[in-house]
């Protein structure tokens, strides 16, 4: 099969039909310079919208060709491409090859070990714990939140008004925060891992399309199919996954894990410990996980702060959107709803050494703001989108950049202080402008701007499904991050036509964008203790086994960005293996969902027979 890339095609040629599929073939057939009946088959690899020029806004396309003459035929098209001056490109098409999981189940150390457990069902824990199951490790997998149909049923419950619930919400539960979402597949790592996901995606029930669409996504109405389907597979192939359950501690002995407590929680406040063997642990937690963070460093796990970012959400009508992408082509059935991805960075302020960065993040085209709260009294917002992306708005986050540098102390934890302070303010902020519990503080962009509490928008219906409160964001944000959100707005909207329009509406706040700690891991995946070292690990296999729970200070190595003392030794085998979001290492399902076979191929690397 032949590969023709960097094709332009007509907006018609993405419609359903004949007619679309003559115009692909005649496009094909002129990059060859061959008549189009010399084409036997053509199949989609992939395509993006060029929009650069309103004037013309096309596809542009890689297809997979066959022609007429099989292989003789195809080579002598690529050798007269070779000398032809096109901005096309052709040549030899290279198919996928499928994941390839070595089967370790029976090595004499994965016998000799307890069965590895994965904590967390987003994307990262789910991905690895598929990995580790087909394997044959058995894995037992452990989420806080309840399975994805009755974590479904919370989430209504609390948007209608219902109370929160602390375990079971659109941060906690099957799929993690990424269920409900956009349903990305995008990410600006360069992974080997990534096709991977896509293919695992789709056989899990993802659309086809999402292997073609430069931009794929899946949606929350179909997230939750896949994510129940990807948890059937991994119990067919043997592992075990365990809802209302949370990892409550872990116990290290000669710095290596020993034990891990998890605790299940069950109908009226009822709960169950138990304490479970544990050499091999995957923490695939989530970004929200903040307890779960305070008990690894107070095990002594060696941890970062990390930046991350924290704004608002900016809500537009989807047509708005649509018209400054696509100019006159905007309702083209082709093209379905515009997205649009915008970033600067403002010059420094007084007394900073750099400015700051303000960005849009996970835009969700005729989407909705989501109540994304998983503490009490704190309000959290997210986006959303549907698979069709048919609503009548279009949102993302609007948001500044943070580091340690703002943060008060040097605790890991420290950038989960400025999130909670932020929650609880956008909280009291809406309470003291008259709204009910949870309804998120609001105000349009031209308020916003003019330092005023302004009626509601006379153009955009907030989605925020318990309503909103109309007041005066500054009441809410840190002043640094208003102040760069002001300095932005106006130069954002120079990019994109309409982004700074007075009736925009912005909504707050949103501080979950990503994990505001790392948790420090090696080459080999591995967490570090601050008092490991490879002797006390490899003491473990043969010495005395004296329980240790490693304790903490406030000013030990663990809780501060000091680095182990012997940084330069083998790395330690803790058995501890941070992945995903939470632990700092992604930013987005797709990105995450890489982690999470990264980790598992990592670890049944290790335990392969030499």
């Amino acid at each position: 099969m032949l590969e023709i890339s960097n094709l332009a095609l007509p907006l018609d040629a993405g419609l359903e039909g004949k007619q679309a599929e003559k115009l692909v073939r005649r496009a094909a057939a002129r990059a060859l310079n061959i008549p189009p009946n010399d084409i036997t088959q053509i199949r989609l690899l992939k395509r993006s919208v060029d929009a650069r020029k309103k004037h013309d806004v096309h596809f542009v396309a890689t297809l997979g060709v066959e022609l007429v003459g099989g292989a003789q035929a195809e080579a002598a098209a690529i050798e007269a491409a070779a000398h032809r001056k096109s901005a096309t490109n052709v040549k030899a098409h290279r198919p996928y090859e499928p994941l390839q999981v070595p089967q370790v189940g029976d090595s004499p150390q994965a016998q000799n070990e307890p069965r590895p457990i994965v904590v967390g069902t987003g994307p990262a824990g789910l991905f690895c714990a598929l990995y580790l199951a087909r394997a044959g490790l058995r894995p037992l997998v452990v989420e806080r939140g309840a399975a994805v149909d009755e974590r479904m049923a919370a989430v209504d419950a609390f948007n209608a008004g219902e109370p929160l619930d602390p375990h079971t919400n659109i941060q906690y539960g099957e799929g993690g925060a990424g269920t409900f979402s956009d349903g990305k597949l995008t990410t600006n790592i360069k992974s080997p891992w990534a096709q991977h996901v896509l293919h695992l995606f789709v056989e899990a029930g993802a659309p086809e399309e999402i292997l073609w669409q430069a931009k794929p996504h899946i949606g929350t109405d179909l997230l939750v199919d896949i994510v129940r389907n990807m948890r059937k597979q991994i119990e067919q192939a043997g592992g075990e996954v365990r809802f209302n359950t949370q990892l409550t501690a872990l116990h290290f002995e000669n710095g290596c894990l020993a034990q891990a407590e998890i605790t299940r929680f069950a109908a009226q406040s009822e709960t169950a410990t138990e304490m479970i063997p544990a050499s091999r642990l995957v923490l695939a937690c989530g970004h929200s996980a903040r307890d779960t963070f305070e008990l690894v460093r107070d095990a002594g796990v060696h941890m970062e702060q990390k930046p991350f970012s924290v704004g608002v959400r900016i809500e537009h009508p989807q047509q708005l959107i649509n018209r400054s992408q696509y100019g006159k082509a905007a309702d083209h059935p082709a093209l379905g709803a515009a997205d649009y991805k915008l970033s600067m960075h403002l010059r420094p302020q007084k007394g900073q050494e750099q400015g700051r960065g303000v960005y849009t993040f996970c835009m969700c085209p005729g989407g909705e703001v989501v109540c994304a709260a998983s503490e009490p009294e704190g309000v959290v917002v997210n986006g959303m989108s549907r698979f069709a992306r048919d609503g009548q708005n279009a949102n993302s986050a609007l948001l500044v950049g943070v580091g340690p540098e703002d943060f008060d102390g040097e605790d890991p934890l420290a950038g989960i202080k400025l999130q909670r302070e932020m929650e609880r303010a956008a909280y009291r902020t809406a309470i003291a402008a008259g709204g009910e519990p949870y309804q998120a503080p609001a105000q349009t962009v031209g308020d916003f701007l003019a330092h005023r509490a302004g009626d509601q928008s006379k153009q955009v219906k907030p989605t925020y499904a318990r309503g909103v409160a109309w007041c005066d964001l500054h009441e809410c944000l840190p002043p640094f991050v208003a102040r760069a959100m002001e300095q932005a707005l106006p130069q954002l909207d120079r990019r994109l036509h309409g982004f700074a329009d007075p009736q925009a509406v912005l909504t707050g706040v949103e501080t979950r964008s990503s994990s505001p700690v790392r948790i420090v891991r090696g080459k080999n995946m591995q967490a570090q203790l601050a008092a490991t070292s490879v002797s006390d690990c490899a003491q473990a296999e043969t010495g005395p086994q004296v329980q240790t729970q490693v304790q903490t200070t406030p000013e030990s190595p663990a809780a501060s960005n000091t680095r182990p003392a012997d940084a330069a030794a083998p790395e330690p085998e803790t058995g501890l293996y941070p992945c995903g979001e939470g632990a700092g290492y992604a930013g987005g399902i797709m990105s995450a969902a890489c982690d999470g076979l990264r980790v598992a191929s990592a670890l049944v690397e290790s335990l392969r027979p030499e």
